[in-house]
């Protein structure tokens, strides 16, 4: 009888009965504080989709779907991650040169005049509800350049167009942008005339197309095409100028005064040089890529949390972009060597590994960068992790193509987080890169999103506050278990939710 009761006290004092005995519980609460207004999510055609012609109608619907679609199966499965942006590599003509273009023969690139297959995916974006089209330029035409090439190679870090050639730049990118509304029915929103133009690598061959430039050859081709964009009365906006990295937009990184401080350059009127904010046909949007800053992967109770790494370089971006007035879109990212963590971009991972690893990356850049639009490289790629979809096998029959929980991770955002959604604050949120993290957005037909990622080896509970619409929310989930791919998993109240391990999931009501 004593001991009976020496057990029942110890059990009082610890909490040890099983029905006593209490989880440990995040509580996150959805404020109405309204963040950023969100343009969309998207992914390019590179290198890849001019494949489309050689493809059965059967592999070229399974990819469209799986990128572009909304809806679901006849079993209730989601058909794709319907992603809101799609972005077109417009070709500089390499292909056109064969070996002596010194490029690659994977991404080398037609003219626009032959890229039948990116045309068609073109097609098969709008006709699944795709809203926004967005065409780029790594190189001009080759026609144009002043080595004859779609690569810098032998040249140093200026813009890769002939001097009499701005304007013929802008006349043909108008050109295309007409030819294909014309001819295809698909109209760009938006068109970038250079790509990564900061990047201290120079854009030597033979890995792709590509130039460097300076600010002011910068502002001087976004000059001559709002100039003939205007004339011709085109709605097509310019956008400038996909940084490839974040450090060059806020200073000079790896690179000189010329192609640095890009911020500053391009959006304060002080700069009379390369100022652009007071042109017609010019987006107040500035792209940037988030390569090369996504560690160290710090704790806000690490030294240097709040000026350098996945958080403080992404904060101190934010604070910039507000005081000249414009908004951020991340517009590319892969993998690349410095992430370390996953162990880097080779082979393909079809895991949540590299799942996760990215969607760490795009829920900072969404909550610290404040990033109005989010965008992964490419759509399908090969043995390297910079395709959602991974492609294998060459020649018209062989080719077959598989997708992944980094496609699925990605939808857990693209899917439910439509245009013109609002980004809300949560409170809670304690910014753990290896635990749970969260963010709320509400859509345009009032429906509230929230997105839960759980970093962290274990089962997590957690409590949401601020869905709204009691016991109606419905859980989406991605993980490594087979057949979680943006899961309907049930409804919740966000009471007592258990996130599973290595997971993400998404609650709309």
């Amino acid at each position: 009888m004593k001991r009976i009761s020496v057990i029942i006290v110890f059990a009082l004092l610890t909490g040890s009965f099983a029905t006593a005995k209490k989880k440990d519980t995040q509580t996150f609460r959805i404020t109405q504080e309204e963040r950023q207004r969100i343009d969309g999510f998207g992914a390019s055609d590179a290198w890849s989709m001019w494949r489309a012609t050689w493809w059965s109608d059967s592999l070229r619907t399974q990819i469209a779907d799986w990128l572009f679609s909304s809806e679901t199966d006849k079993d209730g499965n989601p058909k794709g991650i319907g992603l809101s942006i799609w972005r077109f590599n417009a070709g500089a003509g390499s292909a056109t040169q064969g070996d002596s273009a010194k490029i690659n023969r994977d991404t080398r690139t037609e003219y626009y005049q032959n890229q039948t297959g990116q045309r068609l995916f073109l097609k098969m974006a709008k006709e699944r509800g795709v809203p926004v089209m967005l065409a780029f330029f790594n190189s001009p035409p080759v026609s144009m350049t002043i080595n004859g090439l779609g690569t810098n190679t032998g040249r140093g870090g200026t813009f890769n167009l002939k001097e009499d050639m701005y304007d013929d730049f802008a006349r043909y990118a108008a050109d295309m942008v007409e030819t294909i509304e014309r001819e295809d029915g698909v109209k760009f929103d938006y068109l970038c005339p250079v790509n990564e133009p900061d990047g201290s690598w120079n854009w030597q061959g033979p890995k792709q197309e590509g130039t460097p430039a300076t600010n002011r050859e910068i502002a001087r081709i976004t000059r001559e095409m709002s100039k003939e964009f205007s004339q011709r009365g085109l709605t097509t906006q310019i956008m400038v100028n996909e940084s490839s990295d974040i450090r060059c937009m806020l200073g000079i990184h790896d690179t000189d005064w010329q192609r640095g401080n890009e911020i500053q350059a391009f959006w304060n009127s002080d700069s009379t040089d390369t100022y652009v904010g007071n042109l017609p046909n010019v987006a107040h949007i500035m792209a940037g890529h988030s390569y090369w800053t996504n560690t160290p992967v710090l704790k806000p109770k690490d030294r240097g949390y709040e000026r350098r790494g996945l958080y403080g370089i992404r904060k101190r971006l934010d604070k910039a972009m507000k005081e000249v007035g414009v908004k951020f879109w991340m517009s590319e990212l892969c993998i690349m060597g410095n992430d370390h963590e996953i162990g880097g971009g080779t082979p393909y991972d079809f895991t949540m590994k590299t799942a996760l690893y990215v969607a760490r990356v795009m829920h900072y850049d969404l909550t610290a960068a404040n990033a109005c639009s989010w965008q992964w490289w490419r759509a399908l790629g090969g043995n390297y992790r910079d395709g959602l979809l991974m492609g294998s096998g060459r020649g018209r029959q062989g080719y077959r193509v598989r997708d992944s929980k980094l496609l699925w991770s990605v939808g857990n955002y693209s899917r439910f987080v439509r245009p013109g959604a609002v980004r809300l604050e949560v409170e809670g949120n304690d910014g753990d890169p290896y635990g749970v993290m969260v963010s709320a957005y509400r859509n345009e037909d009032g429906s509230t999103v929230v997105v839960a990622i759980n970093y962290s080896n274990k089962d997590v509970e957690v409590n949401i506050d601020g869905m709204g619409n009691s016991g109606k929310t419905t859980m989406y989930r991605t993980s490594d278990t087979e057949g979680e791919n943006l899961k309907n998993v049930g409804v919740t109240d966000g009471k007592g939710v258990t996130l599973k391990a290595r997971s993400i999931t998404t609650f709309k009501n």
